[in-house]
């Protein structure tokens, strides 16, 4: 498991504003965190670098804890928590979104 890029204030701003058009693209459904939808996440971060990951459980204690397992498992920073949308930032190595200095 890879550790999470600690961010200052004004990239996390950053990082919300560019999160800000993107849709969900990863939606979880009836059958909650699976092996398979933790490699479609770890794909669209690599791809990505910024996703948005759609967790539609009513529970907000389960949420809290489907999206801390989703931080973990990924090494992935946790941007933002909106409703019941994670963002979720981890620099792939093609290093795309340049954040600016802390």
């Amino acid at each position: 498991m890879a550790t999470a890029v600690t961010l200052s204030n004004k990239q996390k701003q950053h990082l919300k504003s560019l999160a800000h058009s993107l849709k969900p693209v990863v939606l979880l459904g009836a059958n909650g965190l699976t092996e398979g939808v933790m490699a479609e996440i770890e794909l669209a971060l690599e791809h990505h670098e910024l996703i948005k990951i759609k967790v539609p459980d009513e529970d907000r204690e389960l949420r809290e804890q489907v999206y801390a397992t989703i931080v973990a498992h990924t090494g992935g920073t946790r941007v933002q928590v909106v409703g019941k949308i994670l963002t979720l930032y981890k620099p792939s190595s093609a290093g795309k979104i340049q954040l600016p200095r802390s």
